[in-house]
This record gives C-alpha cells, sequence and structure tokens, in this order.
C-alpha cells in the first residue's frame, strides 16, 4: 500500500509540476492527447550515448559494437549476470576483429590510420575487461567499459563526413555550430562539463557557445532552480532578459530548432506538437540528467536568446519518452561531467566562468555562415 500511495503522490506530482512550472520569461504547460503515448522500447537515458548516436553517420557495425558495450550496464544492474556480459564482449570482440572492413568503410581515408589505431585499442581493451569479468571485478568492468565507448565515440567521431546540411538563410545571420563544442562551467559548487551539438542544433548550439566566447555567463546566477525538474540561468544584470548584440544594438533572438529522427534537417520556428508531429522524437530528447536546452517565452517559438536550462532529469516523476517538454524545447547538448554539482546547484549559485575547451574552431560566425566549412 505504501508503494502504491508514494506512485500516486509521484504522479500527482508531475501533473502538477507540468501544469504550473514555467521555464524562460511565461510559461504554460501543454496536455498531449491520448495518443501521445510513450514510443515503443525503452528510451535513452546515458547522455554521452545520446550524444553517440546523434552523430551523423551510417555504420551499422559500429552501432551494433556500442549497443553491446552499453548492454553491459543493464546486465550488472541485474544482479551481475556474468555470462551475458561474457556475450556482450564476445559480440565487441567478433564486430572489431573480424568486421574491420566495415567499420573502416565508412571512415575518409586521411583518417583510417586514426581509426585503425583505435580499433587496436578496442581489442586490447576488450581482453582486459574479459580478464575483469573472469575475476568478477565490478568496478574494473565499469571503468573498462568506459574507456571502450570512449574508444568507440572516437571511432564514431572518425566517420563524420562534413556537415550534413545548410541553415536556411533566414538565420545566416546568427553564429552556427558546425559541429560540437565542449564546454567547462566553473560554479561556486564545482566545476560541470556539457558537450554542444552543432549537428542536431547548429543555430542553438552556436548561439550559445558565441556567448561562451564572449565571457557572456561569467558571474550569472542560477534564477530558477525547481527539484527534479529544472535549473535555469542566463539573465543579464539589468533590464534586459536576454543577449543584446553590440553589433546591432538589438536583442538577439534565436528560432527554435529541433532536428527530428529520420529528417535531413531541423525544424525552424513551430513546436512539433503545432507542426501535427507531437509523436515523432528529437534526435536530442529530454531523457538524460542534465539535458541542456533554450528557454523561451511562452508563444513565442524564435523568442530564446541567452536564457538556458538543465533538464533534471528525475525518472519517477517525468518518464523518459513520456515528458511533455520534447518538441517544445530545443535540447543543444547534454552534461557529461559533473553530475554531484549539478545536482547541488540552486537559485542564487554562480557560475563563476564558462569555457570552450574543445571545438572551439566549428563555431562559424555571421559573415562566414553562409559558406559550408566542409566539402
Amino acid at each position: 500500500m505504501t508503494k502504491f500511495l508514494k506512485r500516486v503522490a509521484l504522479t500527482s506530482l508531475s501533473v502538477l509540476l507540468l501544469v504550473t512550472l514555467s521555464l524562460g520569461l511565461s510559461t504554460a504547460w501543454w496536455t498531449p492527447p491520448s495518443s501521445a503515448a510513450l514510443p515503443a522500447g525503452n528510451a535513452i537515458t546515458d547522455s554521452k550515448a545520446l550524444l553517440r548516436y546523434s552523430l551523423p553517420i551510417d555504420n551499422q557495425a559500429v552501432r551494433q559494437l556500442q549497443a553491446s558495450l552499453e548492454d553491459i550496464a543493464t546486465q550488472l544492474r541485474a544482479n551481475r549476470r556474468w555470462s551475458a556480459i561474457s556475450g556482450d564482449l564476445s559480440k565487441a570482440s567478433l564486430i572489431v576483429s573480424d568486421r574491420t572492413s566495415q567499420l573502416l568503410e565508412s571512415v575518409p581515408e586521411e583518417r583510417k590510420p586514426q581509426a585503425k589505431a583505435l580499433i587496436d585499442d578496442l581489442k586490447a581493451s576488450i581482453t582486459d575487461v574479459r580478464t575483469a569479468v573472469d575475476a568478477k571485478d565490478k568496478e574494473k568492468i565499469w571503468l573498462g567499459r568506459a574507456n571502450l565507448l570512449n574508444l568507440v565515440s572516437q571511432l564514431e567521431d572518425c566517420m563524420v563526413k562534413g556537415f550534413p546540411f545548410e541553415v536556411p538563410d533566414e538565420y545566416s545571420n546568427l553564429p552556427q555550430l558546425k559541429g560540437r563544442a565542449t564546454v567547462e562551467m566553473k560554479t561556486n559548487k564545482g566545476s560541470i562539463t556539457l558537450v554542444v551539438d552543432g549537428y542536431s542544433a547548429p543555430v542553438t548550439a552556436g548561439n550559445f557557445v558565441d556567448l561562451v566566447q564572449r565571457g557572456f555567463y561569467n558571474g550569472l546566477e542560477f534564477i530558477r532552480a525547481e527539484d527534479s525538474y529544472v535549473l535555469q540561468t542566463g539573465d543579464p544584470p539589468g533590464p534586459d532578459q536576454g543577449f543584446i548584440d553590440p553589433a546591432t544594438g538589438k536583442y538577439r533572438a534565436i528560432p527554435l530548432e529541433v532536428l527530428v529522427k529520420g529528417d535531413q534537417v531541423p525544424t525552424y520556428g513551430i513546436t512539433l506538437e503545432d507542426a501535427g508531429r507531437y509523436r515523432d522524437q528529437p534526435v536530442l530528447p529530454f531523457s538524460a540528467y542534465g539535458a541542456v536546452a533554450m528557454a523561451r517565452p511562452e508563444g513565442a517559438p524564435n523568442g530564446g536568446s541567452s536564457q538556458f536550462f538543465f533538464f533534471l532529469f528525475e525518472p519517477e516523476l517525468t518518464p523518459a519518452g513520456r515528458n511533455l517538454l520534447d518538441g517544445r524545447y530545443a535540447v543543444f547538448g547534454y552534461l557529461t561531467e559533473g553530475k554531484e554539482v549539478l545536482d547541488q546547484l540552486k537559485a542564487g549559485d554562480k557560475i563563476e566562468s564558462a569555457k570552450v575547451i574543445q571545438g572551439a574552431e566549428n563555431l562559424v560566425q555571421p559573415q562566414v555562415a553562409l559558406t559550408s566549412v566542409f566539402p
């Protein structure tokens, strides 16, 4: 009975949060039709896995390799199913040993030496993890799995062949991120790291990275914190509620930008609900703790600017794949390091500094945004 009452309470709280919480300048939540159900399959809730799957690549072998290694976590949590973990490693070993040519066929010629070295590292690391499985050393398995997936991520990065689409000309006056960037934020509670994905949200991510480069976020407070839901910042001092571009003297407005699975380019300026696509799933969903998204005024899809929020994912309150934010707000990256710090941050805490530590070269400023920087 206790568990039942807790479930009822959590469900009620979830409904209350979804109806009353606000983001940006003012927001009223949308309730989907009853036909907007949980998509088939289990939603991915790991930020690094979401970033791997969102890369614009098409290589079945590497996706199977990734899936087999990610499954190790499921087996470790399920009472340490050692035989299943061994099976996952055997699948991974078979792919890197017998399907090397398939892995390399997606890699441009100039990156093949790097890719071959990564495959060799994968082979050696799989052997190390197998030794840890034989010893039933859970900690070493976790560490080994993380290392293997890091190598897979690097291999997948090698497969990306240029930027996959052109942003509409009407947004050429805005910075664009033609790739990815890693941002480190130092707060008064500690440091966090996020990866910003321009492959899926080039305008939103480009605006954010440009503001980081300008030092815009340095010293800003977190202005709103809702336990198990959102943490928001980016409101500058004074009356302005966004970034005023010194080049124009005007508020820099950023369009709502959502790339849907299966689409070649993002949908701009309209929520998926208003576009009649409430069943469609974004490439970057609100299904991982620390999803980073652009805040905006309600009723103004193109009204975002500098304010953004972290989604503080709580499975019992906002089930992965069934929250009401997907398609209404633009996710443009994920927290990858510092969950314990993000857990502690509250309204009134500060971003002491933010800097791009990787991928700054992918930022394309407006004067050259119309010209693709990739072949």
